[in-house]
């Protein structure tokens, strides 16, 4: 991937990680342009967010039966998001730890 590629998709990189509406925004932009750098981070921000709402779901039932000291794992997902906007702005194609090779 060349380096014009990494600048011209860097903010919208960025933006996949911000929420989920930023996902969404990122993939309508990229739908057009069809940007390499783009989409290599929209995919994982997808499993970022997918983990996200894995871990809500089974928080949830772990709370209902008094496991609820499991509580921390809620931050995962913004710390995964985190390392995805920093690898982004430094205009790094790497796979996030753990989930980075899911679904491939």
């Amino acid at each position: 991937m060349d380096q014009n590629t990494i600048n011209e998709g860097k903010t919208m990189a960025i933006v996949s990680y911000i929420f989920v509406i930023g996902l969404l925004i990122a993939f309508i932009v990229n739908s057009n342009k069809k940007n390499a750098f783009v989409q290599f981070h929209i995919e994982q921000s997808l499993r970022v967010w997918i983990l996200s709402i894995a871990l809500s779901i089974l928080l949830f039932g772990l709370s209902m039966i008094g496991v609820a000291f499991l509580g921390i794992l809620k931050w995962v997902p913004l710390v995964f998001a985190v390392l995805g906007i920093i690898n982004a702005n430094n205009g790094k194609v790497e796979k996030l730890p753990v989930i980075g090779t899911i679904g491939e």
